[in-house]
């Protein structure tokens, strides 16, 4: 890092799942030279699924994360249905996409109210103890509250009936779900997509009267301050629309134009994962376009995923109102591609009504109810991948394994490691624009870390280890604190003593 006189640390960074810091770093002058998002924890996923049986995959991955377990579960019993090479039956593939619906709908609730809204509802700059649900509750009211609350308890309930726990399913099986739902069961997923579809009805108003009608706030979402011209990745059907479950990847470029559209198993031939050595976090890009560092821009290969990045990626949304709110989407904001990052808080409502919809088209299909909910494995396992759209944008998990079916090799690749780059490139921008040696105070701070929120990433999810060994320091004090010894190893594995 550059020499700095003064240096100035967010840490931890909030209302996001797992532990992030943001580093600034200011010149003689007080200004920023450099500002850096750094992941510093650790997880070992991949490494440890090493010798486990490919079955136990769906379990393991969704403990990788409390907020986005459902997304983990499902991109790896899809996995597996490729790794066995086995088509799961039309009843199990709707009760999957049913229940994943709900989750996405349950999860995008989730991020409106409790992490991204505050900063819109209540505002970038109000007190930090007013930044939180309880805020959003005072300007929305006690009522709305409790819609939140309950329609949250609702669609939980639902999961529990077709995957067994809301928070780490157990349905997902290779060829299929591990039983059938019964017509009681049918029932209640009714009653909730029912439920749902008002309720994101009722929040796309919220949006649209204290986000939209707020000129601040529309300005703010516009501001060259939170704009990367960026490539763009989602799913989408064969209409090429938003699809969470199933599809094809296609790839939006800087000025709008389909880059790219690919079978997921062929992602490799286009993303690629870069390391830096000041964070646990890879940083994907378009292996053909190239790594050229933070920058945006065609000749850069730095994309992202995410809300409106599905958005961009798409020619439209597959159920009427959202198809109907993704084009004022467009228009509002000087048609497609919007490269405002702000914009995903949007999108994010958009695809909140979008899931609400599908929800109740999967609910509404006599074919859920069709005891034939599994196709038993015959092939012997060699390779599988598996692909879904997570509440954060694309999700891969890739398998390998023996005969055995025992994993040899896993590579996880979440939509936060493909939002990695534009993240650190909207940390540093926004820092730059708003922060000095004069002018840091609390409000301009949380404005920074606006530029991380509205991307709702995951940063246990998102860490790998780094080429070499882990970095520790181990340091040995007496009982007044004087250090006595330390240990470092370094990322190279080399050990130092003092």
């Amino acid at each position: 890092m550059p020499t700095t006189t003064r240096r100035i640390t967010i840490d931890p960074v909030t209302r996001l799942e797992g532990h992030g810091k943001i580093e600034i770093l200011l010149n003689e002058d007080g200004a920023v030279d450099r500002a850096y998002f750094q992941v510093p924890e650790l997880r070992g996923f991949e490494k440890f699924a090493q010798g486990r049986p490919a079955t136990s995959m769906p379990q393991i991955t969704s403990r990788i994360c409390g907020v986005c377990p459902t997304a983990h579960h499902m991109a790896s019993t899809k996995a597996l249905d490729d790794l066995y090479r086995v088509a799961p039956p039309p009843a199990a593939r709707k009760i999957r996409e049913m229940v994943y619906s709900a989750f996405l709908v349950e999860d995008h609730t989730l991020h409106f109210y409790f992490l991204g809204g505050p900063d819109f509802v209540v505002g970038p700059k109000a007190p930090k103890a007013e930044r939180n649900i309880l805020g959003v509750i005072a300007k929305v009211g006690v009522e709305t509250g409790r819609k939140v609350i309950e329609i949250r308890r609702k669609l939980r309930d639902a999961i529990s009936l077709a995957a067994g726990k809301a928070v780490h399913p157990v349905f997902g099986v290779p060829g299929g779900v591990s039983k059938p739902l019964t017509q009681e069961d049918a029932a209640q997923f009714r009653q909730a997509a029912a439920e749902a579809l008002e309720f994101a009805k009722f929040t796309l108003g919220v949006f649209e009267k204290l986000v939209l009608g707020n000129r601040e706030y529309v300005d703010l979402i516009r501001s060259d301050l939170f704009t990367h011209r960026t490539y763009y990745m989602g799913m989408v059907d064969e209409q090429n629309r938003v699809n969470f479950y199933d599809g094809a990847l296609r790839v939006a470029a800087p000025d709008g134009h389909e880059w790219a559209r690919f079978d997921p198993r062929e992602y490799a031939t286009y993303v690629a994962e870069h390391a830096e050595p000041w964070s646990y976090m890879k940083f994907c890009h378009l292996k053909a376009v190239g790594w050229r560092g933070f920058q945006e821009g065609a000749e850069s290969g730095v994309y992202c995923v995410a809300p409106l990045a599905r958005l961009n990626a798409a020619d439209g949304m597959a159920t009427p109102a959202a198809q109907e709110a993704y084009l004022q989407f467009f228009g509002a904001l000087g048609g497609k591609p919007v490269h405002h990052t702000l914009a995903n808080h949007w999108a994010r409502v958009i695809e909140l009504l979008y899931a609400a919809e599908r929800l109740k088209e999967l609910a509404d299909d006599p074919e859920i109810t069709d005891p034939n909910v599994r196709v038993l494995p015959e092939e012997a396992p060699r390779e599988g991948i598996g692909v879904v759209e997570a509440p954060r944008g694309t999700l891969i998990h890739h398998y390998q394994s023996d005969a055995r079916g025992l994993i040899t090799k896993a590579n996880l690749i979440v939509a936060t490691q493909n939002n990695a780059a534009r993240i650190s490139m909207g940390v540093e921008k926004a820092a730059r624009g708003l922060v000095s040696a004069a002018h840091a105070d609390e409000g301009l701070l949380n404005m920074v870390e606006m530029a991380f929120r509205a991307y709702d990433p995951c940063l246990g999810c998102a860490t790998h280890s780094l080429p070499g060994s882990m970095p520790l320091l181990v340091v040995v004090r007496d009982r007044d604190g004087t250090v006595l010894s330390s240990l470092r190893r370094d990322g190279d594995g080399g050990i130092h003593r003092s």
